[in-house]
């Protein structure tokens, strides 16, 4: 990794103040949700599932597909099906660097990932289950890049043929990436549930998800100026793919103030449309597959 001494910290913008104006999913624009009508006109069948919930909850368990093979491989080397975990027939490879097991360091770090692996590997087991015990499809795995993916995130934050799985302190930039991203993209699929049974769900896994991103931005902080400058660099690339007037998106804070919340003026996390959320993990405003899912993700929403 370059060595970075620099300090960057992303000063709060009044888009922030406005967010509550920006509640995250729109379905009149939204790609995916329009096919259904809108949330407003999503039927409810007999399992209480609406199209939209089941929609949404599949758009989720791709993420939680990529999150749980991030930290699995990082963790044990392998993936979900080692894990005992399903992924449906006609399941995508996982493109991933031969010996990805992280030689941790730090007890403590190697134990945070190790949970955190445990709770994404959770998290596709319960929402296959909770759709399929609906009577609804659960989407296959789709194809995942864990290798070429990062090397060209780390080319946009200076970083060579950047590699997560190297060691500890590159894991926990790696999974910076994913984790403000989860958090957003619950947030934002609230407002469009129509099962407040699903909907109880997704809260109690955006807890989980805010817990993470809250651990994986104070490690970072810690390790100094040219880590929290990394971290920032990427919240400026994320920022950039919303494509959004409004800024969605705030680093971990700089030499002299620490931001380990993101959040707007009244201490309310953000939230991200399903479009804003594809842009990030594809790598491209409006794109229709690449970077982590270079076959686009499965399902309506995609």
């Amino acid at each position: 990794m370059k060595s970075e001494t620099t300090e960057t910290t992303l000063a709060p913008s009044s888009g922030r103040r406005a967010f509550l104006r920006n509640l995250g999913i729109a379905t009149a624009s939204t790609a995916g949700l329009a096919a259904f009508g809108g949330a407003g006109t999503a039927h409810a069948g007999e399992n209480g599932l609406s199209d939209t919930d089941i929609a949404v909850l599949n758009f989720a368990l791709n993420l939680e597909y990529l999150e749980a093979e991030f930290y699995l491989q990082a963790t044990t080397g392998d993936g979900l099906e080692a894990a005992g975990i399903e992924v449906g027939e006609k399941a995508g490879p996982v493109i991933v660097r031969k010996n990805p097991k992280v030689d941790f360091d730090t007890p403590a770090i190697r134990n945070y990932a190790e949970e955190i692996a445990g709770d994404e590997s959770n998290h596709v087991r319960f929402l296959r289950e909770v759709l399929e015990s609906n009577g609804a499809k659960a989407v296959p795995r789709p194809r995942i890049n864990l290798r070429e993916s990062f090397v060209t995130l780390g080319e946009l934050i200076g970083v060579d043929n950047f590699n997560p799985f190297a060691n500890e302190v590159n894991f926990l930039v790696g999974a910076f990436i994913f984790e403000d991203v989860g958090v957003t993209a619950y947030r934002g699929a609230s407002p469009v549930l129509q099962s407040k049974v699903v909907l109880e769900a997704a809260a109690g896994i955006l807890g989980v998800e805010a817990y993470h991103a809250g651990t994986v931005r104070t490690l970072l902080y810690s390790l100094g100026s040219g880590t929290r400058a990394l971290a920032n660099r990427i919240s400026a690339v994320r920022q950039s793919l919303d494509d959004s007037k409004f800024d969605l998106d705030q680093g971990i804070g700089g030499k002299t103030r620490a931001n380990i919340v993101p959040a707007n003026g009244n201490s309310v996390a953000f939230g991200r449309s399903t479009r804003q959320v594809l842009n990030i993990v594809y790598g491209g405003v409006d794109a229709e597959d690449g970077l982590f899912f270079p076959q686009g993700m499965n399902g309506p929403i995609r």
